[in-house]
This record gives C-alpha cells, structure tokens and sequence, in this order.
C-alpha cells in the first residue's frame, strides 16, 4: 500500500504529532507499505536527520514545503502554497492519504486529494478551538472560526480518527460524521522504572524532597502556572521538563521549581523513572502522551478531568483526576500523594500495568485496519470480518484483517528528510 502521511509537524520538531507520523510511518514500512511524509519546512538552518526503517534501511522519503513561523508561536510552521503539495501526491501515487492534525497544509492536501479522487482519513489530534480560547485567537470568534475550518476538512475525509472517547465525542458534537477511536501507543521498554536514576534524584533533591515533575511544552495553553501552590508546600521540589514562549515567565512564576530544558531519548527516560509523582495541567489535551509515559515509568500521575487523560487516568486506581484550571485543586492532589509513599507506588504499578500492552505495534496495526476498512469503502467492496467478530459502532471500528501490502510501481524520486 502506498500511503502519503500529510502532517503539519514532523521531526526535528518535538510534540505529538511529530512523534505519532513518525511512529506511523516506522510502522507501515516494518508492515511492508511504501509511505511518504509531506510537512512544512522548519526553520532556516534546522538539522533535518534521515529516518530509517525496515531491513534495507532507506532513508524515510520527506518533502518538505516551504513554511513561515505562526506569529506569536514561531516553534510552529505553517505551509505556504506550493506546487510541490500536488506534485508530491502526484508523483507517490497513493492509495490512501492520511491528514495527521490537518491546519492549513492538512486543508490543502485534503483538497488535492478529492481532485485525485484519492481517499483521506483525517487524524485529530489538536484542539484548535480550544487553542483560538487560549491565545485570544479572533475574539470572542476564535472557537467557532476554528470550528468551522474542522468540520469543513473533517466532513470531506473518508474517516475521522479520535485519540480518545472526549475527543470523539467533542468532533460528534460538532457535527463531524464518521468518527472513529485510533488511541496512541507508548514505547514501555523505553520508559520503564528500571530507569530510575538516583544520582539524578539526589541532584535534583538533595534535600531528600518528593520529585514531582512536568513534562511538556512551556505554553499558554498547558496552564503550567497551576503548579505555582506546589512549590511551597514542604518537603516537595517541582521539576519542568520542556521549553517553549512561556519559560521566562514560568521561571519567576514557580519559584524554587527546577527547570531542565528539553529532555529527549535516554535522558527522557531517566527523569520520568526518577520522579515520584508526575502532573500534568493543560486542559486542552486530546490524548496527553506524556501521562502515558509517566505511567509506563512506574510513576502516579494528576491530570485534568477533561480530555484524553479521561481515558488514561484511572482516578483513585492509577493516580488523580482534577478540576481542569484550578491550581488550589492541583496542590491539594500533589499533596495528598506526596505524604502517601504508599499509594504513590501502588498507582504506579497500577499505571505500568494499564499501558504495558498499548503498544506502537498494536496501535500500528489497528491504523492498517482503519485504512482496509476505508479502502473497500472507496472500491465499493465488502471486508469479510474476522471470525466470531461483529461490525463495531463508529467509535469502535471492526476488527477486520491488515490489508496485503499493493504491489507499487516504479518508484520516483524524492527528497529524504
């Protein structure tokens, strides 16, 4: 099967979305399908590493639209119109094409798609509605304009991909049709308690504190600010890991907090495994990944009641949930865990447990299933289900069989990442 992945972020940039287009596209090539990733340009002067997967390891194909920094946010790209777009799909010749969190350069390839007469399955995965509240974004408008530029895209795909049952939801609400669950998966060797470093606990506690820690983007949207009560209640040290335009102020804000700058692979690991409580506050999440990987590291965690961690947070079972945007709630929970060694570990045993078979391979292989699904759709043909298996609702698709890989033709040529 020969897939084009049109994300509006990919690798060297480091958030959600980067991570699961690029996960997705490791595992359509180890699963024998030929994808191709179209993103905006980064920055002047960015490293653009090649990817590599499978047994003959070639590079990952890339092309890469020329872009300018989203004002106010320079750290996001926004895709310019560019011929390539159309050139790209027309030369991949693609079965299918996957919008991952479509924007603008999302909205275009949608466009070109249907010109194809080529299939789409929209991946949600931003809550630009919420962001337009959480930036001012035109006015009181903001929300509604944003709704509208949704349901416009996500009513032209084929299918639309929740990462979890809020989100879905929200997207029904709002009237967007044929909504289905794609959750995301966690890599739980990588984090893992075993990574549990305690060098790093006594450099960052040498007070024997309790480590309680963030992990994330320094944004208006996540609310970090709700950590400030945290930093005064005794015996605690608050740790951030992330960078972006809110550093500066979080740093007089979160007075005695650590702040580790951006953290990614091995080092990654050891601070989530070296944390004894992790909280996460932005209410804006569809998913939260970062709960997941506290949660495969062995550590309890807080998190908002709105959103993905809905679907992570096992309340009072894997951590706590609270009210969304209220610090006195935040600092009240950390400090029920911080005196509780006890449950802490209990959590976070339970937690590992929860997310240990919610793998990238799974996860991987259910996509391939979405796509078989929307393939026989679009050729007007009937998946024969598994055995003993029953279609599902929209918000549960049918377990049906990984499509073979199509045999491609010649390959074109493109530009590597």
């Amino acid at each position: 099967m020969r897939v084009a992945l049109v994300t509006e972020s990919f690798p060297p940039e480091v958030n959600g979305v980067a991570h699961s287009v690029l996960r997705t596209a490791e595992h359509l090539v180890r699963r024998g399908h030929q994808p191709l990733v179209i993103t905006p340009a980064p920055a002047r002067g960015s490293s653009c590493p090649a990817h590599s997967f499978g047994p003959d390891a070639a590079p990952l194909p890339v092309v890469r639209i020329p872009s300018v920094p989203l004002p106010g946010y320079p750290q996001v790209r926004l895709a310019l119109p560019s011929s390539r777009l159309a050139a790209a799909l027309t030369a991949h010749r693609p079965d299918l094409v996957h919008l991952a969190s479509p924007f603008v350069l999302g909205a275009r390839a949608m466009a070109e798609a249907a010109r194809l007469g080529l299939p789409a399955v929209a991946v949600y995965q931003t809550d630009l509605a919420g962001y337009a509240q959480a930036y001012r974004v035109g006015g009181g408008l903001g929300a509604a304009t944003a709704w509208h530029r949704i349901r416009t895209v996500h009513r032209a795909a084929a299918r639309t991909l929740a990462p979890s049952t809020p989100a879905a939801q929200d997207l029904t609400a709002h009237g967007v049709p044929r909504v289905h669950l794609w959750p995301r998966g966690v890599d739980s060797l990588r984090f893992h308690p075993r990574h549990r470093d305690q060098a790093l606990r006594r450099a960052l506690a040498p007070g024997g504190e309790v480590l309680v820690g963030y992990v994330g983007r320094l944004a208006p949207e996540k609310r970090v600010d709700l950590l400030a009560g945290v930093c005064a209640l005794p015996g605690v040290r608050l740790v951030i890991v992330g960078d972006g335009p809110s550093a500066a102020a979080l740093r007089t804000a979160l007075p005695g907090a650590v702040f580790l700058g951006r953290r990614t692979g091995e080092e990654l690991a050891r601070c989530y495994a070296s944390l004894d409580l992790f909280v996460h506050t932005g209410p804006l999440e569809t998913f939260c990944q970062t709960i997941q990987e506290a949660m495969a590291s062995g550590v309890p965690v807080i998190g908002p009641a709105a959103g993905g961690p809905l679907d992570l947070v096992g309340h009072r079972r894997t951590g706590l949930l609270v009210a969304p945007r209220d610090g006195r709630a935040v600092t009240e929970a950390v400090a029920e865990l911080a005196g509780d060694p006890g449950r802490r570990a209990a959590y976070g045993r339970a937690g590992r447990a929860d997310v240990t078979a919610r793998t990238w391979e799974a996860v991987g292989d259910l996509l391939l299933r979405h796509y078989a699904e929307v393939l026989a759709e679009h050729r007007g043909e009937v998946l024969e289900v598994a055995s003993g298996a029953t279609p599902g609702p929209a918000l549960t698709p049918a377990p049906v069989p990984a499509p073979a890989a199509v045999p491609a033709p010649a390959p074109v040529e493109e530009q590597p990442a």
